[in-house]
């Protein structure tokens, strides 16, 4: 008997040393991890949105060595009835608003700073959308209408074969993605963990193989199409889209501060929601796009591509949200209204007649609640009306 326990003493101590092993060996998987599984509970949230290098591997997006491009500020604007009410129930932590330019609101919530790089989530489409149409504009990809395969034939095989670049930026690539969040096993959160592990998100997409209906035929959001974007991208131009997007539209903006990118295990960018950015310079984006792509005196985007990818031309339901290239327009389609937007809460509202955009950042964990999405464009509309 004392022999057994004297080998079941030895047992559980190399279980033990094992272990310890692991985690010396694994740590920094094991912390990703940890931390994804944990993201989004209330105790935390609110600063893992403003602290997401603390937990993943990321890589900057250089603003260069200009000069900050200068957002004057404005007479502060009324604001609309129940607008505090709305900032509580929302879990809003920074809100920036532009008119004609200028800065008419700023207000930051919940223990944040206007210094705070916040995540972006699906806002990050945007930014890919606008970098795509730059390098169309040079020659690097023939036709939108090209299977994604000439430039990523890596994709060969795989769900996405057969499908055109116009198809994926339009969300509309029939490739079978659980896109929900609240499912630990959707492929969504399984393209989380890949993340948190070193894995690759080319990888991951190339394991995809199946489609639920001929890519073209129907709309539906599929993040993964966003990674595509930047295969195609990458593929297009021999470059990483870290140093693409600092050249092509951070540095011509002017920032206040190098965003950065969440990467996979290899430095690839997490292009469909991995940026991390000054509430400010997401404001800056948006009066750039108010501007038909033009910023600080120079064409950052061709001004054809803005025309293109925020209007609706995808074919998303009736009653729904309307979509273009990355873009979401109001179920109501206004003229020149078009905006950006992540989960928890992360908008980027353009309002081209009345000359507002509104950058803002929450860590709302109801955003998926009936009617949320439709508030806050209201709220929006209201801010920018009396803005005038």
């Amino acid at each position: 008997m004392r022999t057994f326990g004297k080998w079941l003493g030895r047992i559980l101590l190399m279980l033990v040393l094992a272990a310890a092993v692991i985690y010396v060996w694994k740590r920094e998987e094991i912390h990703r991890l940890l931390a994804v599984n944990s993201l989004f509970t209330e105790e935390k949230i609110v600063h893992n949105f403003s602290h997401m290098d603390q937990a993943f591997l990321t890589r900057e997006v250089s603003r260069g060595d200009g000069p900050v491009s200068d957002l004057p500020k404005g007479p502060d604007t009324p604001l609309p009835g129940g607008f505090s009410d709305w900032i509580d129930a929302r879990s809003v932590t920074a809100l920036v608003m532009l008119k004609d330019g200028q800065i008419v609101h700023e207000s930051y919530y919940k223990g944040t700073a206007p210094e705070d790089q916040r995540i972006s989530w699906s806002v990050a489409k945007s930014y890919l959308s606008a970098l795509f149409g730059v390098i169309v504009a040079e020659g690097h990809i023939d036709s939108l209408d090209d299977p994604v395969t000439k430039y990523a034939p890596s994709l060969k095989g795989t769900a996405y074969d057969g499908a055109t670049v116009r198809n994926v930026l339009q969300m509309s690539s029939g490739v079978t993605f659980n896109e929900d969040y609240l499912d630990y096993n959707s492929d969504i959160n399984r393209m989380g963990r890949v993340i948190a592990l070193g894995g690759t998100m080319d990888g991951f997409a190339e394991a995809l193989s199946e489609t639920f209906i001929a890519a073209g035929t129907e709309w539906q959001y599929v993040s993964i199409d966003t990674h595509i974007l930047g295969m195609v991208i990458r593929g297009a131009t021999g470059r990483d889209i870290a140093s693409l997007l600092s050249e092509k539209i951070i540095q011509p903006l002017g920032y206040e501060a190098s965003p950065y990118y969440i990467t996979d295990g290899v430095g690839v960018a997490f292009v469909l929601g991995g940026l991390n950015i000054r509430t400010r310079d997401y404001a800056r984006f948006g009066q750039m796009f108010l501007q038909d792509g033009a910023y600080g005196g120079q064409q950052i985007v061709p001004a054809d591509w803005v025309a293109a990818s925020t209007v609706p031309s995808a074919n998303t339901d009736e009653g729904n949200l309307h979509y273009g290239y990355q873009w979401w327009m109001p179920k109501d389609v206004r003229d020149g209204e078009f905006f950006g937007i992540g989960i928890y809460g992360q908008y980027i509202y353009v309002n081209k007649p009345l000359g507002v955009v509104i950058a803002m950042n929450s860590a709302d964990r109801r955003f998926k609640d009936e009617g949320v999405t439709d508030t806050n464009i209201a709220m929006f509309r209201a801010m920018a009306e009396a803005a005038q």
